[in-house]
């Protein structure tokens, strides 16, 4: 496969910019850059969701137009997202033929899609069930379904996006060995990543992209993760640390018993309790989908406690609404920023105000204050780097990583006293990484209490005081980040290790 001279302009942006990416057959090729470099861009061209306006796609040496992604399918190109897209209330049988139901004489033909899926399963190594509930596996495993739903459609090239961002360190291992036994039979592999160091471990070939453009070809053998960051960014990679102790005795939030149930009766969260104090960051692990998103909600006053206490400065606010929380000197950077975090269709500025349209200098008195917004936008994109034509334009014209970083930025103004910050360097590139960690750093060392919650076991290990770890809704284990490892904690979040208090 070759994608040759790509150039993808949106209003005010380059996107790709004559990008040149050759693939070899039956190999593992990593496409590695920061956010904003166009990787993104390229793949959705890749896989028929937008067209290039210049360049062009070759497989296996035959020009291939793309106009949606059922021509990539036909084409034998498979995508699996970063963020899965299966119905947990079907079987992994009905997830996988969803679309392409199998039909014999006019009916429904599940024997024989059964037989192809556990045939599909064993050659490639994936271990999957067909007929086990989608809600009752685990993230690797539904990982290893959509791996499935590919290849059960005809997939020889194979497209992976972040695909180790939600996994263990036990469950990348297992990936890695599944993409082996992949590639073995012949498949093509393209691994879109900033783990560099995983990168080396499993690619054949690696290109680099930066500011929309390919600017290297390099073989892992004959580079290094350093090598790497300095050809995605220009610096050294970055390493997530804290330097010397800020901790205080002085408790910013206590939270006493915290329990959520739902609907049905059923704890999501059960008799949660924990501080923190100024200038110390908890960091809390744990495989998405055991409480973590719950617990932010109810922090935030987004969802209701059936029980428990918080305190916010010895200050109950249980029953406090999200602004006065917020007005209390709560900052918040969501999981998700496209649902939470921004509105895609307004500008920089307009963005700058959301959540905090009480506060100097979104507002003077009662109106808003359109050149204090405007203003300090302007501090924000500087400060934060991030990448913009202007602070008029719309956000959703900004790639992941830049939207990431106008909305750590807006965060992190107005002194806060407490950062509940969730995943906050997800879908960032290395120097974004860096940024943020610094600007925690700062904050961490100016008295700011923060709650981390990361998929990202080095750097919940790197930036946090004191770890605990969530499993099922409970806190099952704390770890001195001095001294715990990755697969000590990747081994308490799926239940199989004891915990250390």
């Amino acid at each position: 496969m070759e994608l040759l001279g790509i150039t993808k302009r949106f209003p005010g942006v380059i996107a790709n910019s004559d990008v040149n990416v050759a693939v070899r057959p039956g190999t593992v090729h990593a496409l590695v850059g920061e956010n904003g470099a166009g990787k993104s861009t390229l793949m959705k061209i890749l896989y028929g969701m937008q067209r290039p306006d210049e360049g062009s796609i070759e497989i296996d040496g035959k020009a291939a137009t793309f106009h949606s992604p059922a021509d990539a399918i036909a084409a034998g190109i498979g995508m699996v997202h970063q963020h899965f897209m299966l119905a947990d209330n079907l079987t992994v049988l009905e997830n996988v033929v969803l679309g392409s139901e199998p039909r014999s004489g006019g009916r429904l033909d599940f024997k024989a899609a059964r037989g192809k899926i556990r045939d599909i399963s064993g050659r490639y190594g994936l271990g999957v069930e067909p007929d086990r509930l989608v809600d009752e596996l685990g993230v690797g495993d539904r990982q290893r379904v959509e791996i499935l739903k590919v290849l059960y459609r005809g997939a020889r090239i194979l497209i992976l996006d972040e695909p180790t961002a939600v996994l263990v360190p036990q469950e990348v291992d297992e990936l890695f060995g599944n993409l082996r036994e992949l590639k073995a039979e012949g498949l093509t592999i393209l691994f879109i990543s900033h783990k560099l160091d995983e990168v080396l471990s499993v690619a054949d070939d690696i290109t680099v992209m930066r500011r929309g453009t390919t600017v290297a070809s390099v073989a892992p053998r004959e580079t290094t993760a350093r090598q790497l960051a300095e050809l995605m960014v220009g610096s050294a990679l970055p390493v997530p640390e804290l330097r010397e102790s800020t901790v205080t005795d002085v408790p910013v939030i206590e939270v006493d018993g915290l329990t959520v149930n739902t609907p049905d009766g059923r704890a999501v969260l059960e008799d949660l309790s924990f501080t923190i104090h100024a200038g110390e960051v908890l960091g809390i692990a744990g495989v998405e989908g055991n409480g973590q998103a719950e617990l932010v909600e109810a922090l935030m006053g987004i969802r209701s406690l059936d029980s428990g206490r918080i305190f916010l400065r010895d200050k109950e606010i249980s029953k406090l609404s999200t602004r006065d929380r917020r007005d209390a000197g709560m900052a918040y950077i969501p999981e998700d920023r496209h649902r939470q975090g921004v509105l895609l269709e307004a500008t920089l500025w307009e963005n700058r105000i959301l959540g905090h349209q009480t506060k100097a200098p979104s507002v003077r008195g009662v109106l808003i204050n359109r050149g204090g917004a405007r203003k300090d936008t302007r501090r924000i994109v500087e400060e934060y780097d991030v990448r913009t034509p202007g602070i008029d334009v719309a956000v959703g014209s900004l790639s992941g990583g830049n939207q990431q970083k106008l909305i750590v930025g807006r965060e992190m103004s107005g002194n806060p006293v407490l950062l509940i910050a969730s995943h906050p360097t997800r879908g960032v590139d290395v120097g974004a990484q860096a940024a943020i960690w610094e600007h925690i750093r700062r904050a961490r060392a100016e008295h700011l209490a923060v709650l981390l919650i990361s998929a990202d076991l080095d750097e919940l290990i790197g930036m946090s005081d004191s770890l605990s770890v969530i499993l099922r809704g409970r806190l099952v284990a704390s770890y001195d980040p001095k001294t715990v490892t990755p697969e000590e904690l990747g081994s308490a979040m799926t239940g199989a290790g004891e915990g250390a208090a």
